[in-house]
């Protein structure tokens, strides 16, 4: 079933991605602006959205760790359940984010949460066990206030408690940045470029 979800979202992430390029083409049309610049603001927002370029925006951090209690017991420290976190990155997408990060990884159209014999991986990499942070963006300050408050209002806070977590969820920063993960094979050249 967890497939068929994973398909569903890449196919409306496709449309979406569509929706944009229409946009973009109405833009030429009607376009007081030069086509060229609105080409290479085109490009840039293409290579942002897939992973290619860093993205820089407002947004927090929130951290997930193993509860006290397992800590102070010494209980064995569990992978992070990949539906879990499935569950927080879908949260994340409806109330706004517009990129997230998951330890170093990037999450774009293609990115796949998964168990691998007992360890949780995002794009094939394994996830820490002891502190899994999470960097989400969105359009503006007001927004990322917006979906701070709504997660830590949200049952998700409860969740991971239940599964023997934590959700440390930082103040908001005005400027958060999300690497690149995706490294392009070859850059794309405008004319007057060098």
């Amino acid at each position: 079933g967890n497939d068929v979800v994973e398909e569903q979202k890449r196919h409306s992430n496709l449309l979406t991605a569509i929706q944009d390029v229409n946009e973009k083409i109405k833009q030429y049309d009607g376009a007081d602006q030069n086509p060229e610049q609105i080409l290479r603001q085109t490009i840039t927002e293409l290579q942002q959205q897939s992973g290619s370029l860093p993205v820089t925006g407002p947004g927090f951090t929130i951290s997930i760790k193993p509860s006290l209690d397992v800590i102070q017991f010494g209980y064995e420290v569990e992978a992070i359940p990949p539906m879990l976190l499935t569950r927080l990155i879908n949260e994340l997408n409806h109330n706004g984010a517009t990129d997230i990060e998951i330890g170093g990884e990037r999450l774009t159209f293609w990115t796949a949460i998964r168990d691998i014999n007992g360890n949780t991986t995002v794009n094939g990499r394994i996830l820490s066990k002891s502190n899994a942070e999470i960097k989400v963006l969105t359009s503006s300050v007001e927004q990322a206030k917006k979906l701070y408050n709504y997660i830590l209002a949200s049952s998700l806070m409860d969740e991971f408690f239940i599964d023997n977590l934590m959700l440390e969820v930082s103040e908001v920063q005005e400027d958060l940045t999300i690497s690149a993960t995706v490294q392009l094979k070859e850059q794309v050249y405008l004319k007057g470029d060098k």
